[in-house]
């Protein structure tokens, strides 16, 4: 099926100065939000707080991140699974990223650059954190508008962002070669509660399957990110919030690089019981181990994402 323009995702801008929280504009502004993870799993967020100098800055970062030696990258950069190096792999040759453990805190960014640069690079370490903190509020704000949208208490709310773990995922693709195929990354959901995914430089690739099944690209740009449900919202929200299946394609003659911001549960979520009722039936378990899930599918290596949530807490 072919590509679609972007117009078909819903663009919520979270820069506009009436979206006050419980304003109009807010109250409307979830609804848009709650619809389109429903339908598609994401929505396009336009927000311009990230200016050029910080874009090209995290753009330069991410060269001389992806230039070290490959024994450099291929350390161990965190306990937790699926968040160190994945890259050169046969089956998927364009792709290659790392991550960054709690990237919110200094001291986070701090660990991942000594590892990296063990005489330092103080540089790359405070200007990452500034760009993850950034991404952060995007995450927060999604998360109180989708709490504020179905009705759920939003002193749970607070508890619930506070129990966030984040992890920043660098990614690179290059340039196929000639006799290789354009695919960057194979379709996919991701395992996380929220994504929140940046195209740096101004190159396309990200595409999203549309509850029709259609494909549809969206366009690079420094101010506009597309937030993802991953399989846990899938599981918190009683099976009403689509995860975002979506896929990178290389078309572009030059190297690209994105980043996403993944957030995970650090205590055992529970799913509200106003999700819950004679129309929506609770369909999985009650309760929620996200760190457990992610050891589940390193043991399993189920790949398609409603088999796998079912297998692991469905009733």
């Amino acid at each position: 099926m072919g590509s679609q323009t972007q117009s078909q995702l819903p663009v919520v801008d979270f820069t506009d100065e009436n979206m006050q929280l419980g304003s109009d504009a807010w109250l409307s502004a979830c609804h848009v939000v709650r619809t389109a993870l429903e339908h598609h799993g994401c929505f396009v967020a336009r927000f311009d707080k990230l200016g050029k100098e910080l874009c090209d800055t995290v753009v330069s970062n991410l060269e001389e991140l992806f230039g070290l030696p490959l024994e450099t990258k291929a350390q161990k950069t965190s306990d937790k699974l699926f968040h160190s190096y994945l890259g050169q792999v046969s089956w998927l040759p364009l792709y290659e990223s790392l991550g960054i453990d709690d990237p919110l805190s200094v001291d986070g960014c701090q660990k991942f650059t000594s590892i990296m640069w063990p005489e330092g690079n103080s540089h790359f370490c405070e200007w990452m954190n500034e760009y993850a903190k950034l991404l952060g509020e995007l995450d927060r704000m999604t998360k109180r508008m989708v709490f504020e949208s179905y009705g759920v208490d939003m002193e749970r709310c607070d508890c619930f962002i506070e129990s966030s773990n984040y992890l920043l995922r660098c990614l690179k693709y290059r340039a196929p070669q000639m006799d290789e195929e354009n695919v960057g990354l194979q379709s996919h959901t991701d395992l996380t509660l929220i994504s929140v995914v940046h195209q740096l430089n101004n190159l396309n690739g990200l595409e999203i399957k549309l509850k029709d099944g259609e494909w549809t690209g969206v366009d690079a740009s420094p101010s506009m990110f597309v937030v993802m449900a991953g399989d846990a919202l899938n599981v918190w929200s009683n099976g009403k919030i689509r995860p975002c299946e979506h896929r990178v394609i290389m078309n572009a003659k030059q190297t690209r690089y994105s980043t996403g911001l993944f957030s995970f549960y650090s205590k055992v979520m529970e799913i509200p019981e106003e999700l819950v009722n004679e129309q929506h039936p609770l369909r999985y378990k009650p309760t929620f181990d996200h760190y457990d899930y992610l050891s589940f599918l390193d043991k399993e290596k189920i790949k398609e994402f409603y088999p796998r949530i079912q297998a692991y807490c469905g009733i």
